[in-house]
């Protein structure tokens, strides 16, 4: 079981979903099941934002999250009909679909619960299942959107559902580095890094990985690989495992209560 997961720069033009297509279709010759979470094009999130608050300066929230919600269901269907040209079955899922449960918080929602049901077929017919990042849906049946970073969260609740050892996420650089790459040409590459090294990292500003997203992780022992879109198979950083982890599936919690 993998999980991939591609953000906005890698989603930024039309032709980018072929180019995706092709390395989902390279990896499902090594792994039978892939889920694939993807977030909005380019500036989508930011353009819908700016499109709310023409119409009313302070939007309620819920409506807002109703709103930018649409970025995502936009990248998840392209997807899909770039692996449909390619020959290679798929089908998309937004948030609420795909059994990512919430809290009640608009625009900043906590995942409380994954119930993977109508992704879990799919899977085992070794078609691609394409899920939504960045949102989900209430307890109450809302829409509900997770925040900035929040697809980052969603591979790696979705993995820990579907019981994926890994999260590949393909970003626009290499990996992690101890400075910007695209400020600092002297920038080094980490090849390796802790849970807790990276989570530092995050809070210090690096915005490679969001910080709930590895902290989600370590409660549950998956693997984080950050990769380059543009050239996968060169560099990459991997956040590993620690020996401590839930003994069942956590989500986002202050404190692992189940352990």
């Amino acid at each position: 079981m993998l999980v991939m997961k591609f953000g906005g720069a890698s989603v930024a033009k039309t032709e980018s979903f072929l180019k995706i297509a092709d390395l989902i279709i390279e990896k499902s010759k090594l792994h039978q099941e892939i889920a694939v979470v993807v977030s909005a094009m380019g500036n989508t999130t930011d353009q819908l934002l700016e499109l709310a608050r023409q119409v009313h300066p302070n939007p309620p929230r819920r409506e807002q999250d109703m709103l930018v919600s649409v970025g995502e269901r936009i990248s998840i269907s392209l997807l899909a009909m770039a692996l449909s040209l390619k020959h290679k079955e798929a089908v998309s899922f937004t948030g609420s679909q795909s059994g990512i449960v919430t809290c009640e918080e608009h625009s900043d929602a906590k995942i409380v619960d994954v119930k993977p049901y109508r992704l879990t077929p799919v899977l085992q017919k070794g078609h691609i299942a394409i899920i939504a990042g960045f949102q989900g849906v209430s307890r109450k049946g809302e829409i509900t959107t997770l925040g900035r970073g929040g697809s980052d969260t969603t591979a790696v609740a979705i993995g820990v559902a579907l019981g994926a050892s890994r999260v590949e996420f393909y970003k626009d650089v290499p990996g992690i580095f101890d400075a910007d790459p695209k400020k600092n040409q002297n920038a080094s590459l980490y090849k390796e890094l802790s849970y807790l090294d990276a989570i530092q990292i995050a809070k210090n500003g690096g915005k490679v990985l969001h910080q709930r997203s590895i902290e989600l992780a370590m409660r549950n022992g998956v693997q984080l690989s950050v990769l380059s879109f543009e050239n996968p198979s060169i560099g990459g950083t991997l956040v590993g495992p620690l020996a401590q982890r839930c003994s069942e599936k956590c989500y986002e919690v202050e404190t692992c209560s189940r352990n």
